[in-house]
């Protein structure tokens, strides 16, 4: 890579380039040059670390990512050649080289715990620039006792402290106290970089606003239900379970079952009551059981579970399978609803507290929208049921879910997207549109009713 030779030559030669007034002219020109270069990873620009921040009550616990070709450069030893086997070869000394250039220091000057939990090491390729590894490590900042662990001093000069064209990038990723939990909303405050001027490092000062309880409460009610309008499979599996529950089920004693009359308002919200109030029990107990770490499956089957849900769910509304027992269903594919928005909160890794409250706060904001949902959408289907009309939309209903999820469950047993999620979620975006529509159907086609009857 260009911007690698160029860092190596400079690093070479430093001592000549830093004794001579030209040289700072050169520094300045290669830094501008470097970091115009294309870069080849999506996570952040070559030749930049970046340092990710999470706050807790009494630590932070910081991500730090090194591009090994930088680090190769300054650190001593070939890293740069291959991933595989890497932590394992040169693991200690990777961790003593990070411990000796991260040091948060108090603003009284008093040193921070410093901790390196986890080292690996992440590649990617790309046709453009090829192969980019970066080295990432798990590290933990306590403060001395009594100190905040909003406001410190930051030096870090891995790399930098070698290779002066290097910038180390800090943000805070997390920090549940001022309501930001989620990576897209990661704030950067601050670059360690050379100062060319003085020749020296400056380390940076953070200081961070102070958060609340009810902040960080706020923000999980909002992720629940920013988790549920998103999540277009959960919403799909509840609407089409709730799409018979107005309906009386005719045959038995012999007799196939079918969906048969309209079974009037109070036995329809009365369906609807019982299986919302099911599956709000299923997914709150493993949504618990998993954020606590006590229950934990894998991610990929249980979202072919939740694509089966919906599969079932569907054949139920076009021809009853469990009449009488819909309950229970909701109940059962609940749990496994539930252990998919658990994993929302593990990947948190909150403090005890705060872990509760998230787990309270991101179920309310999951029934918050359930409940939104399901309010401007029941009331048109119970009008639609008494219509010979609602037999078409449900019939519809049922094939057109039963064909999504079947797509997502090819899709998340090959991990390949298909042309048809990619058309479910260009037609989820419509939501508000399709609503429109069924209550302009609804209303028209029982207005039409009442008027000839």
């Amino acid at each position: 890579m260009v911007a690698t030779n160029l860092t190596d030559l400079f690093v070479k030669q430093r001592p000549y380039f830093i004794s001579r007034p030209s040289g700072w002219l050169m520094i300045f020109l290669l830094s501008v040059l470097v970091s115009g270069l294309p870069t080849t990873s999506s996570a952040h620009p070559m030749p930049n670390s970046v340092v990710l921040l999470n706050i807790h009550t009494d630590r932070i616990d910081a991500e730090v990512q090194i591009p090994l070709n930088e680090l190769q450069a300054a650190f001593g030893h070939t890293v740069n050649d291959s991933s595989a086997g890497l932590v394992a070869r040169l693991g200690p000394q990777l961790k003593a080289y990070l411990l000796q250039h991260i040091r948060p220091k108090s603003t009284d000057d008093r040193p921070w715990i410093v901790s390196v939990d986890g080292l690996a090491v992440h590649e990617t390729r790309n046709p453009i620039n090829g192969v980019y590894r970066e080295l990432i490590a798990q590290v933990r900042l306590t403060p001395p006792v009594g100190e905040p662990v909003r406001r410190f001093v930051f030096h870090y000069d891995a790399v930098l402290h070698q290779v002066v064209t290097h910038k180390i990038l800090v943000s805070v990723r997390q920090d549940w106290a001022r309501g930001q939990v989620a990576d897209e909303q990661t704030a950067q405050v601050g670059v360690i970089e050379l100062d060319i001027v003085n020749n020296r490092i400056l380390p940076l000062p953070i200081s961070l606003e102070s958060g609340s309880v009810w902040m960080g409460f706020q923000s999980m009610i909002t992720l629940g239900m920013r988790h549920i309008s998103d999540g277009t499979d959960h919403l799909l599996f509840l609407l089409v379970l709730l799409l018979p529950a107005p309906l009386l089920v005719s045959g038995g004693s012999g007799q196939r079952f079918d969906w048969g009359r309209f079974g009037g308002v109070r036995y329809s919200l009365k369906q609807l009551v019982s299986i919302v109030t099911a599956f709000t029990l299923g997914h709150s107990l493993t949504l618990l059981l998993g954020s606590l770490g006590w229950l934990r499956l894998p991610s990929q089957p249980v979202e072919i579970l939740i694509a089966i849900s919906i599969l079932v769910s569907a054949i139920h509304a076009f021809r009853p399978l469990f009449p009488g027992r819909e309950p229970w269903v909701a109940a059962g594919f609940g749990l496994v609803h539930g252990l998919a928005f658990a994993s929302i909160l593990a990947n948190l890794q909150l403090d005890t507290v705060p872990m509760a409250l998230s787990i309270l706060g991101f179920n309310l904001g999951i029934e918050l929208m359930q409940l939104v949902v399901i309010g401007l959408t029941i009331p048109w289907l119970i009008l639609l049921s008494q219509t010979a009309l609602y037999s078409a939309v449900r019939i519809s209903g049922a094939v057109l879910a039963g064909v999504a999820a079947l797509a997502w469950v090819i899709e998340r047993v090959s991990g390949n997207a298909n042309g048809v999620t990619e058309l479910i979620e260009h037609v989820a975006n419509g939501a508000p549109w399709l609503l429109l529509g069924l209550a302009l159907l609804a209303v028209m086609t029982w207005g039409r009713l009442r008027a000839s009857a």
